[in-house]
């Protein structure tokens, strides 16, 4: 499996509460032709599925679950955001260091510029917890 920094949203982050990824994907602003009256439109995974890795790195605690939830938005702080495709829940017994997130690809279309990914806990606020997440080339276990 290949990850590259550029393309990871969380490396390591500590998940205590509802939160989004500590890093944003910028996809950068569309441009409009020579001659054109518009933009061009973005077409982002539109001629292969993209898979999204999401990998606990750090056993939780307290929490009840954690679901993660692809997110696109015209802000770089992903407020006002689109909820594109979102995990299960993940129950706490399941989130230990190592667990993988079942597979998430990534939606089509991606029109907005930002595209992050927002952690919802469930029950407690987490006393512990890391995770990994980011764009890669393949997944095997979904």
């Amino acid at each position: 499996m290949i990850t590259s920094l550029e393309s990871t949203f969380s490396n390591e982050q500590a998940i205590t509460a509802s939160a989004r990824s500590t890093n944003v994907i910028d996809l950068g602003a569309m441009g409009t032709p020579a001659g054109a009256t518009s933009a061009l439109a973005r077409k982002l995974g539109a001629a292969q599925d993209i898979p999204l890795l999401i990998q606990v790195t750090e056993d939780f605690a307290t929490l009840t679950s954690l679901t993660a939830t692809f997110r696109q938005s015209d802000n770089a702080d992903l407020s006002s955001a689109d909820d594109l495709i979102s995990s299960p829940a993940i129950a706490l017994a399941n989130l230990t260091a190592g667990f993988i997130f079942p597979t998430l690809r990534l939606p089509y279309p991606i029109t907005k510029r930002y595209i992050g990914i927002y952690y919802t806990v469930a029950g407690s606020n987490a006393t512990a917890g890391k995770i990994f997440a980011a764009i890669t080339d393949a997944q095997t276990n979904g």
